[in-house]
């Protein structure tokens, strides 16, 4: 497990300093089958290798696994585990680049999560909206266990001034 450490900048601005830096790891996380089970029911995607148990343990994973779109949806949780911007009107996700689901993440197995800024720009006001900043992390999502990257994403965020 990598150790917890968080980096924090007082606006968005000194974001654009940080590119290319290791931001940081979260603290670790565990997903329920619960939650899976949760998810399932919200998009409609009850998958038997998400939602039964017996019938997956004799399956190719030997248990369930977590949906690879749950896994993503932890991703700007966290990234604000590992980055806080301290003061800011409005921050959004923008979007994401590359995605990748590495290795499949069976319910109940601790996760972290570690990130490096690729990108910072600004952000002019208009559109109804202040000047701030644009920028791109790549988060992997790691088993806490052992280091193996179970999920990899590039989000893009802004944090508005």
């Amino acid at each position: 497990m990598r150790p917890v450490r968080c980096t924090t900048v007082p606006a968005p601005d000194d974001l654009l300093a940080l590119v290319g830096q290791d931001l940081g790891a979260s603290e670790p996380q565990v997903v329920t089958q619960d939650q899976v089970d949760r998810f399932a029911d919200v998009t409609k995607d009850h998958q038997w290798i998400h939602v039964d148990v017996e019938r997956a343990r004799s399956g190719p994973f030997g248990t369930t696994i977590v949906h690879g779109f749950l896994t993503l949806s932890l991703v700007p949780r966290l990234l604000a585990d590992v980055l806080e911007v301290r003061t800011y009107s409005m921050g959004v996700n923008y979007g994401l680049d590359r995605v990748r689901f590495v290795k499949p993440l069976p319910p109940g197995v601790q996760i972290q999560g570690s990130a490096t800024l690729l990108s910072a720009t600004p952000i002019a006001a208009g559109a109804g909206h202040p000047a701030g900043v644009q920028a791109k992390a790549s988060v992997v999502v790691e088993f806490a266990g052992d280091g193996e990257t179970c999920c990899a994403a590039e989000i893009l965020f802004r944090y508005y001034s």
